[in-house]
């Protein structure tokens, strides 16, 4: 067990409450010891009687942080420096340094759920978006069910309302994608200020007029050097430096990068072109190396396969040269993330809040592998500004090393992502630790809500709401003890799992996607049963061996999907219309 943080918080924060209390009383270190030996005597004793009682731990008390949450849009499990990639991602490799990583930890599969659960602590179901936002087409037929409404409802509160009610100023930058509509935006759920997009995706250098949000307005006139990375990254920074003194503040910083379509700046791309001439498979290897080197996999763990749909890589073919230069697009993209990040880490330490901010960085979902195309663009290279192109499947399978699947599915590669905490002042001996337990994305409203010392309502304008679901990680990113056992639930469209201990039970509604990438096609498939302990890259299927434990984990499974409302994809696609027996190929 690693010493107690608490001791160094308070050797740090001794240091400053001493420097505020001779500041306030308008003194300096050298006037102190300046003061004249005997006229100055009694004053002397009686500062330093004052100074003694206030570093007493007896009247210490810890000033509640500042909370960031920086979330990256269809980042792969392996993508970041620290957790096995070759992209520079220096500053979140720095907090990965001084902070502790998770190897894991879960998120909702994709964007709209996992949104949802980090910001209210409920599963996606309970809080009204089992599906995606009504503006998906596929959302629509089945939108008058609370469960798939495709906004946030009233039966439950957002981080920033609860944080808001402890004190906390509130600001957003960047993604919402929980609902569009008046009433259901940033400003309306609980943050005072706003700078980004409502909803799922843009241009990153040429939204469209009236996409990008500042505040309750639309930004009239977009700067020549516009990109929402960096602008979201600005204006997060600029958040930062306006903050009031007197309270704390929560930030919640998501990215659209690098979510498709592929655009970078061109001397970003520049970095990474040719880097990527050896394929996928080596890349794949290459990754899975260094994650053993860093900790992050044991070192008997096992590479999954390469995903059956990607093709051998031959450096000789005409399409190599056009698949380098898009995955060097998809790094330049978390490059730039990173620069942005370093910014805002910027604007912390100028204002001398860096010490005191918790700082929370993972990805909604794994890489993705869906076909996205917009007509004519489909033709234009990955580093062309006006493409609208995605980084496609074979790119995704390596940047979900060492896991199967992708964004959409309940296995490891659709619903793992890293989980960066850093925070000088609650986490000081914790520095480049390494926690393996199991989390999940619904513990984050628990997390800070702990943290910040403010109360999670049993209402909301006099009606019930939905009781928190997760569990403050505190005890685990203060190196004091563990979470308590625990079972933990995933459905998206038809893609289910269940979590308990070492086991995980997972079934896929359909292993290709269809129409709109939503999983159309063949029913549910059996269920899996992985002994994750042992075979974190879900490589050996128990089901057979343990009848016994694939019907438990199912009965609850079951009972859960009641409980949250979560329906039977294969009928919701039917109440649409859809054909379920026939993917388009």
């Amino acid at each position: 067990m690693t010493t107690n943080p608490l001791n160094h918080l308070s050797e740090r924060a001794a240091a400053l409450t001493r420097r505020w209390f001779l500041s306030d009383c308008g003194i300096g270190l050298a006037d102190l010891c300046d003061l004249p030996s005997m006229k100055h005597l009694a004053m002397k004793h009686f500062l330093v009687a004052l100074l003694a009682f206030s570093l007493s731990p007896s009247v210490f008390a810890v000033e509640k942080p500042n909370i960031i949450l920086i979330m990256a849009d269809d980042m792969g499990f392996s993508d970041l420096g620290c957790y096995g990639s070759e992209i520079a991602t220096p500053n979140l490799d720095s907090l990965a340094a001084n902070g502790v990583r998770f190897t894991q930890f879960y998120n909702g599969a994709r964007c709209c759920p996992t949104r949802a659960q980090l910001l209210t602590g409920l599963y996606a179901h309970q809080a009204g978006i089992g599906f995606m936002e009504p503006t998906n087409a596929y959302n629509k037929p089945f939108k008058h069910i609370p469960e798939y409404q495709g906004f946030l409802n009233r039966r439950c509160v957002t981080l920033a309302e609860v944080l808001k009610s402890a004190g906390y100023q509130t600001f957003m930058c960047g993604k919402w994608h929980v609902g569009s509509a008046e009433g259901e935006r940033p400003l309306d759920r609980g943050f005072d200020r706003f700078f980004g997009i409502h909803g799922g995706a843009s241009s990153f250098f040429h939204p469209k007029p009236g996409q990008i949000m500042d505040g309750r307005e639309p930004l009239a006139h977009l700067p020549e050097d516009f990109y929402t990375t960096d602008y979201f990254a600005k204006y997060a920074a600029k958040f930062v430096r306006e903050a009031k003194t007197d309270s704390p503040f929560f930030l919640y910083l998501a990215f659209t990068a690098p979510h498709w379509p592929l655009h970078a700046w061109p001397e970003d791309i520049a970095k990474y072109r040719g880097k990527y001439k050896d394929g996928w498979q080596k890349l794949r290897e290459e990754r899975f190396a260094r994650q053993k080197q860093l900790g992050i996999m044991p070192q008997d763990a096992e590479l999954s396969p390469v995903h059956e749909s990607s093709v051998k890589w031959k450096p000789e073919d005409a399409g190599s040269t056009d698949m380098d230069l898009r995955m060097a697009v998809y790094a330049a993209m978390i490059d730039r993330m990173d620069h942005g990040i370093g910014q805002v880490l910027a604007a912390l330490r100028q204002t001398n809040r860096f010490n005191n901010t918790l700082i929370l960085f993972l990805s909604d979902n794994g890489a993705c592998a869906e076909s996205i195309g917009k007509g004519k663009a489909d033709a234009k290279p990955a580093d062309d500004p006006n493409s609208f192109q995605g980084v496609l499947l074979p790119w995704a399978n390596a940047s979900n090393t060492p896991f199967r699947q992708f964004k959409h599915w309940t296995h490891e590669g659709g619903i793992a992502t890293p989980l960066i905490a850093h925070w000088p002042a609650g986490m000081a001996s914790r520095s480049s630790q390494i926690v393996r337990t199991p989390a999940h994305i619904i513990d984050i409203m628990a997390t800070c809500s702990d943290l910040a010392g403010a109360a999670y309502p049993k209402e909301r304008d006099g009606q019930a709401i939905h009781p928190m679901e997760g569990a403050s990680l505190k005890p685990l990113l203060e190196g004091s003890g563990e979470l308590p056992a625990r079972t933990l639930f995933w459905e998206h469209e038809g893609n289910r799992a269940v979590r308990s201990g070492q086991w995980k039970l997972v079934a896929h509604y359909n292993e290709n996607l269809g129409d709109e990438d939503v999983a159309l096609g063949k029913r549910t498939g059996p269920w899996e049963l992985y002994n994750l302990e042992r075979d974190r890259t879900e490589l050996h299927n128990l089901a057979n061996q343990h009848p016994d434990i694939v019907t438990d984990l199912a009965a609850q499974h079951a009972a859960w999907e009641k409980r949250v409302g979560a329906r039977d994809w294969e009928s919701l696609l039917k109440m649409g219309g859809l054909d379920v027996i026939k993917p388009k190929p």
